[in-house]
């Protein structure tokens, strides 16, 4: 069986007195949450299913390789036996 690869897109929202600095999503939630900013989560896009050839694109997009989820460049399924 093939597995399933899904896309969920979050918006962050950062609002502060001074310009932000980006550091990494833990540093984010502690600012909006605990420290000197306000912030806003909100889901963009849920759990959009996508093919293999998809997600292996999805994946270089972002600098990460397919093999990631056991893809190859075109999207195939790497552990399927041969």
């Amino acid at each position: 069986m093939k597995p399933k690869y899904y896309r969920t897109e979050i918006k962050v929202v950062v609002l502060s007195e001074e310009p932000y600095e980006f550091e990494s999503l833990e540093n984010t939630a502690y600012h909006i949450t605990d420290g000197d900013c306000s912030g806003e989560v909100s889901i963009v896009e849920a759990n959009k299913e996508l093919t293999g050839p998809e997600m292996a694109r999805a994946l270089q997009d972002q600098g990460s390789d397919p093999e990631f989820f056991q893809l190859d460049a075109s999207g195939n399924d790497l552990s399927e036996e041969n």
